[in-house]
């Protein structure tokens, strides 16, 4: 995730080297470190010359290898966070020796107690920083199974006890050290659904922050309590609760399964791209967020995720896992999650996926930012005169005046143009748009002939459905969690595990027959068609309709077509969004949930 400078927040840990992040030989000074390390951990097991020699080369090498360590992960800050290739080899070698170093403590746990005064708090260390190895890999590759490898390191921490004795050291930036292993902790577990482990975590975070703002005069409990507050709101966002019949609650997963996207028909004739690439932005303001995830950008990147699988993790070997037998289905799409970016930021990061994009593969760019408007009318009606999307500023004050009193004869330079998006379009793309203006982006022009399709939120919602905006807008909601969404702008906030599992299945049927309205139209755009043969897609397009038909027959949305999603090109609707087949099926699956009375029946008069 990327923000302001746009670099992983890994911790400082010492200098390291700007072209190869560690030299092959210890350079001079760290030696000379490692040996003021031993005569100083020694010191307390009585005179140095007394230590047995295989002793002292064990506690040597331990100094050397944690030195590296060190050294290589602090290196990781360096790595540019675009491009897919540079950072491999890098990675593999800071892999490497935490696997050294996590094998060398176990194998020589009483030395190091003895003669190097080994802390169960230092070990925690080790273990915490191959948890971020494994959290930051899946950051680089959205392969979502080294999520699971980052659990298993930050739950053995948790169930060892590893950092219990830290609260008797008078040392508060070992507090803070535990802390942040809570706070990454938590992450990983909303990223896997584990709600459970997270509600645990937040009562043990909370009891810490309580004691750590007791104990020590520090400047930064209000931060502290501001995690505590954003992971509470990120828990409590989804509007609609599914219990099983002793009312705990299910948790749900939203990433595409085995039988999540509709089967092509035999015969059907689609695009053979795939999704590559996939960038996805969040600017929101006032929007649920936890560690630089804003909620929207929480809930699309599950909806281009399949459902992880879990490595043969072993506690003793948190090396890479390079299996030469590599999983029959196809990897996730890479991802840039970019929080807050500036529009530099942004366009460096576009021109990096654009780059490495391969052949016959798509990039998605999705988009939910405050939306920015024209500030007048314009003699032409070209790409950068319908505005656009907010991007971030470094500054929010310019020569002490706020930026929207600049003059408004100029365009709002922080904007992301529809025209910024063009030189892009030489590849197919495929763009999806979560604003107030969204609008802005359906006067595209397809320059290049390349398969191009966005999909557009509505810019204005029922005022009933205003204050949800917070916790998440409800365009991409209906994207992740399409039936959980219908069931909120139907008006319901629980129902059992049985109807939901049957409500379900019921939408699985309506993605069939969406897919082959989409395929069997005769005057549906070529672009639509060239995208529908990747799963991801395939989804996302079905969803889009889905949504799009639910919210045309419903009553509240029907006071003005702003509460419409639109697109780019143009559906045909009668074929698609108005389709009486599909208006059918969002009756009965409203039948089903007792609430059909929230929804118009006129269209379907004649059927």
């Amino acid at each position: 995730m990327v923000r302001g400078a746009a670099r992983q927040r890994l911790p400082r840990t010492g200098p390291v080297s700007r072209t190869t992040g560690l030299a092959e030989k210890p350079p001079r000074r760290r030696r000379s470190r490692t040996e003021l390390a031993l005569k100083e951990t020694m010191s307390t097991g009585g005179g140095e010359d007394d230590i047995p020699q295989g002793e002292r080369k064990t506690v040597t090498d331990f100094c050397y290898l944690l030195d590296k360590s060190k050294q290589l992960f602090n290196g990781l800050r360096d790595l540019p966070q675009y491009g897919q290739k540079q950072w491999q080899s890098y990675f593999g070698r800071t892999f490497d020796v935490y696997t050294k170093l996590w094998k060398f403590q176990q194998q020589h746990r009483q030395v190091l107690d003895n003669r190097y005064g080994l802390k169960r708090w230092q070990i925690g260390e080790i273990a915490s920083k191959i948890g971020q190895l494994y959290y930051h890999y899946y950051l680089r590759t959205s392969e979502t199974s080294y999520l699971n490898e980052a659990f298993s390191f930050y739950s053995a921490i948790r169930q060892r006890s590893y950092y219990s004795q830290v609260n008797k050291e008078d040392r508060p930036e070992l507090v803070v050290k535990k802390l942040r292993y809570y706070a990454r902790f938590i992450v990983v577990c909303l990223l896997l659904n584990k709600m459970d482990v997270v509600k645990d975590l937040v009562k043990e975070l909370s009891d810490e922050i309580e004691d750590y703002t007791h104990r020590f005069n520090t400047e930064d409990q209000v931060e502290w309590n501001l995690v505590l507050q954003e992971v509470a709101a990120f828990i409590e966002a989804d509007p609609v609760m599914v219990l099983n019949d002793d009312n705990s609650l299910v948790i749900l997963s939203n990433r595409l399964s085995e039988t999540g996207a509709p089967l092509l028909e035999q015969g059907m004739i689609v695009g053979q791209l795939t999704l590559a690439d996939a960038l996805i932005i969040g600017n929101c303001n006032n929007q649920v967020k936890f560690s630089e995830l804003t909620i929207d950008m929480f809930r699309m990147l599950q909806a281009l995720e399949r459902e992880p699988m879990n490595l043969a993790s072993q506690m003793n070997k948190p090396g890479l896992q390079e299996t030469a037998e590599k999983p029959a289905r196809r990897e996730n799409p890479h991802k840039y999650l970019l929080y807050k970016p500036t529009f530099s930021q942004l366009y460096t990061f576009l021109a990096a996926s654009f780059k490495e994009l391969p052949a016959n593969s798509v990039l998605l760019i999705y988009l939910s930012a405050t939306g920015v408007f024209p500030s007048g009318r314009s003699d032409s009606e070209g790409p950068y005169d319908f505005g656009g999307v907010l991007t971030n500023s470094n500054r929010d004050v310019i020569n002490g005046d706020a930026i929207h009193k600049r003059n408004q004869s100029y365009k709002e330079m922080h904007c992301l143009h529809p025209g910024d998006l063009y030189p892009f379009t030489r590849k197919p793309m495929f763009i999806i748009v979560d604003s107030s203006n969204s609008v802005a982006y359906k006067n595209f022009t397809n320059l290049f002939g390349q398969p191009l399709v966005c999909l557009l939120s509505p810019t204005t919602y029922p005022k009933a459905l205003q204050d949800q905006s917070q916790r998440g807008s409800l365009f991409t909601f209906f994207l992740n969690n399409p039936l959980m969404a219908f069931l909120f702008v139907s008006g319901l906030s629980s129902m059992r595990r049985g109807l939901w599992d049957k409500c379900h299945d019921y939408l699985r049927k309506i993605n069939r027959d969406i897919a082959q309205l989409l395929t069997h139209s005769r005057s549906i755009d070529q672009a639509f068609l060239q995208f529908f043969g990747d799963e991801f897609l395939r989804l996302l397009l079905t969803r889009f309709i889905f949504c799009s038909a639910t919210m045309r027959m419903h009553k509240i949305f029907r006071q003005e077509t702003r509460n419409y999603p639109e697109s780019y090109p143009q559906l045909p609707r009668d074929e698609t969004v108005e389709n009486p087949h599909l208006q059918k099926h969002i009756l009965e699956l409203a039948s089903m949930l007792d609430v059909r009375n929230v929804f118009l029946e006129t269209t379907l008069d004649d059927y």
